[in-house]
């Protein structure tokens, strides 16, 4: 099997911190995005070759993801943002055998030993949602087959957001309708792997739709603190071994080794990169890099990016690497 992960967008829902970090990139409960998924990805055992699809800052994701993943990996720039079946045609001359289709800027809980024993030619995994308005939503037939996506519909047709997260054992058939849609008139300038998955259904092709237990989308601001304090929650919290005079920690946390926190309460939902220093200060749901300084300050529902300052304010702040703001506080 064959991974293909398209991270070549610019994440501008998350500036500043995206001007130099790729978003799959961005840390949640200490660990970038895209290494929760990638665990999931490398447990499967029979990865022949990751395809990544780059773009913006690619020559970091290229560094980080041959230093931190050990799988064969291949690396193709989508030089024009020409829409997620424009990514994946770019890797169709490597496609020869079933593929996963990855977007991380989720993570996911899925169960994904179920293409093991796939005899459908592919599996869509989906997320039932309340607010259906806002996705592409899955509708299905009487025997869990996908029979087409709707985007963002006004009716409640159906619940089942798609995530982001595909398996195509029909390798043949998704080339082939990758490179038919590319012929059609693109929507903004951009073609789209659902019309691609679309044109396989039209041809006869089974895809099954699965739920996952748990979506956390780390894409913008505000979801990407509620995905830290998820992961927080589900096993990623840690406190260091030793804290300084006057701390007071509140559960969920994650702080690396070396932090300074002095007369300070830090938590809950807390990331802390390493070498923070946190002083006369209270901060709680918040995401912080590395060597952040946070003094006589209350904080919440921040993210600030790494070696930031802040002293004197009370707030929410959303700030990126090298910044500094002082208040009067």
């Amino acid at each position: 099997m064959k991974v293909i992960i398209p991270l070549a967008g610019k994440g501008t829902r998350l500036r500043p911190h995206t001007h130099v970090v790729p978003k799959p990139m961005l840390k949640v409960a200490g660990r970038p995005v895209m290494s929760y998924v990638m665990d999931d990805v490398l447990q499967l055992g029979n990865v022949e070759q990751v395809i990544y699809i780059t773009g913006h800052l690619k020559e970091k994701v290229e560094a980080f993801a041959a230093k931190a993943f050990d799988v064969p990996s291949l690396f193709i720039e989508q030089d024009v943002q020409d829409g997620t079946a424009g990514a994946v045609a770019r890797a169709s001359d490597y496609i020869d055998a079933p593929v996963l289709i990855i977007f991380v800027d989720t993570i996911f809980d899925a169960d994904l030993s179920l293409l093991k024993d796939s005899a459908d030619d592919g599996i869509i995994w989906t997320k039932e949602v309340e607010d259906y308005q806002h996705f592409g939503v899955v509708v299905t037939d009487a025997h869990g087959h996908m029979t087409r996506i709707v985007e963002k519909p006004k009716e409640p047709i159906s619940k089942r957001a798609n995530i982001g997260l595909f398996y195509i054992r029909n390798w043949p058939l998704l080339k082939e309708a990758v490179a038919h849609v590319l012929t059609t008139t693109p929507n903004k300038g951009e073609w789209y792997l659902t019309d691609a998955f679309q044109y396989m259904i039209d041809k006869g092709a089974k895809i099954r739709v699965a739920d996952v237990d748990g979506w956390y989308d780390a894409g913008q601001l505000e979801t990407l603190l509620d995905t830290n304090r998820v992961m927080l929650e589900k096993g990623r919290a840690r406190r260091p071994a030793t804290l300084g005079d006057g701390a007071t920690i509140i559960d969920p946390v994650y702080i690396e080794e070396g932090c300074t926190i002095e007369h300070a309460t830090v938590g809950p939902n807390v990331t802390l990169g390493k070498g923070c220093i946190v002083r006369q200060s209270t901060v709680r749901d918040t995401i912080a890099g590395e060597h952040a300084v946070i003094t006589n300050a209350t904080l919440r529902d921040c993210f600030l990016g790494d070696r930031v300052k802040v002293e004197g304010v009370a707030g929410s702040l959303n700030i990126g690497d090298d910044s500094e703001i002082r208040g009067e506080g």
